[in-house]
């Protein structure tokens, strides 16, 4: 891999680098990694100003561990939410609305595909030009080319998806309780994601009784399935069995060691050739990364569509670019597996890139990322919820449970805030949250 180079290397490869002028970095992808960095980059270092653009086709963002209690409509999304435009006005970096279509790495610029809502062109393609550019793009679930995925399946990767699954789940639940039918639901996918979402599901069932549909629960039937022998494979046995044992409980029908290798419009088959009945699909199986990727100017990638990095965090292939998060594989010394996408990875690159960008642009080479694994939680909603403690601090890997467990969830989250928003405005946001859940619905009822 080539090495960093330092700011005075690549101003001696690249005369217009030191011409006079701001220093702008454009940030694609405001997820955990893309918007923490544009909202704490600092915007001066010695005598160089230096610009913040994010670009990102949402127009407000959702912490992704967030994003299945929106699916499920356990939790509303005006109350989760970050404003880009607000974020920008409040953290001074400026917010480009967009989707990335390519990059010009000779030119250095992005080229955004024109922004369209209903139907109307708002923004025109437009090209941005940029001296840095950090990818942060995040990842996309991987259907691995299976048959009908696409055409009968949903995902939620994105705020956008999320809402959209919502919208789709509570029209079904209506025509449920309507017709006096059965509306059955399949999660592909034994991962967090779709353990928990399997656990919202629950809880939606369980709320609505609340609000006066008390037959609801018996018309929603939830299935589970994950090709692998056991759910959870990235933690420890005794949460993957405690996890399983308690999604029966509730009423999930989990199904592991099953292989779909075919969607259809009411269906999922397996690879013995059994049929799971399904009238709503989602696919939350396997990671790869954004199809974005593909548009990249010969960037190097991974057969998962993720750009190979440099322990600096810069792209192989281009000393301006930085790669972090989902978007990116950075081989470790563990027989050169990747790191996995997610989000304590993302929050640590950031946190990395924002500490020593100042440095790197002063002249001095970065430091080589190092990752440390503070654990895992997986939430099963109001049901519980369970930890890994990793490999750092005085309880390396062991592993946690019940109140304790939620509370570090919240905790995770709460912290994550506060580091967007600051201490006082995140403790404020959590108060109204707080407030909210006494004088508003505990979910986003059907209408």
């Amino acid at each position: 891999m080539p090495k960093s180079l330092t700011l005075s290397e690549r101003q001696a490869s690249d005369p217009e680098q030191g011409t006079a002028g701001p220093h702008h970095v454009v940030v694609v992808g405001g997820g955990v990694a893309g918007l923490e960095i544009a909202s704490k980059l600092p915007r001066r270092v010695g005598r160089t100003s230096v610009e913040v653009t994010l670009i990102d086709r949402e127009s407000a963002y959702v912490w992704k561990p967030m994003l299945h209690t929106i699916a499920a409509g356990t939790t509303d999304v005006s109350q989760q939410e970050t404003s880009y435009v607000a974020q920008a006005r409040n953290r001074r970096f400026v917010f480009a609305p967009g989707e990335l279509r390519g990059i010009d790495r000779e030119e250095r610029k992005v080229y955004l595909s024109p922004l369209v809502i209903d139907g109307r062109t708002i923004l025109p393609e437009r090209a941005i030009h940029y001296d840095t550019l950090i990818l942060a793009i995040g990842s996309q679930a991987n259907d691995f080319g299976t048959p009908g995925v696409r055409d009968h399946c949903l995902t939620i990767d994105s705020r956008s998806q999320a809402l959209d699954f919502n919208r789709k789940l509570m029209a079904r639940v209506l025509e449920a309780d309507a017709d006096n039918s059965i509306l059955d639901i399949a999660v592909v996918g034994g991962g967090a994601t779709g353990v928990e979402l399997a656990a919202e599901l629950i809880q939606l069932t369980d709320v609505t009784a609340y609000y006066g549909a008390a037959g609801i629960h018996n018309k929603i039937r939830v299935t589970l399935v994950e090709s692998g022998p056991n759910l959870l494979n990235a933690f420890p046995d005794p949460i993957a069995i405690a996890a399983r044992e308690r999604l029966e409980r509730l009423g999930v029908t989990v199904i592991t060691g099953a292989r779909v290798v075919a969607a259809e419009a009411g269906c999922l088959r397996l690879a013995d050739g059994q049929q799971i009945r399904a009238d709503l699909k989602v696919w939350a199986a396997g990671v790869k990364g954004s199809d974005a990727c593909a548009a990249f100017d010969g960037l190097e990638l991974t057969r998962n569509n993720q750009i190979v990095v440099t322990p600096a965090l810069l792209t192989t292939r281009d000393p301006r670019i930085f790669a972090i998060g989902d978007c990116s594989s950075l081989p470790t010394g563990d027989a050169g597996k990747p790191l996995p996408a997610a989000a304590q990875v993302a929050h640590q690159q950031a946190s990395h890139l924002i500490r020593h960008f100042p440095d790197w642009l002063e002249g001095r080479a970065l430091p080589p990322f190092t990752f440390r694994d503070f654990g895992s939680i997986v939430s099963l909603g109001g049901y519980g919820a369970y930890g890994s403690l990793g490999q750092f601090g005085l309880f390396k890997g062991g592993f946690l449970r019940g109140r304790v467990a939620q509370l570090g969830h919240i905790f995770l989250y709460r912290s994550h805030q506060s580091r967007l928003h600051g201490f006082w405005r995140g403790g404020l946001i959590w108060l109204a949250d707080m407030i909210n859940s006494h004088v508003r619905p505990r979910i986003r009822l059907p209408h």
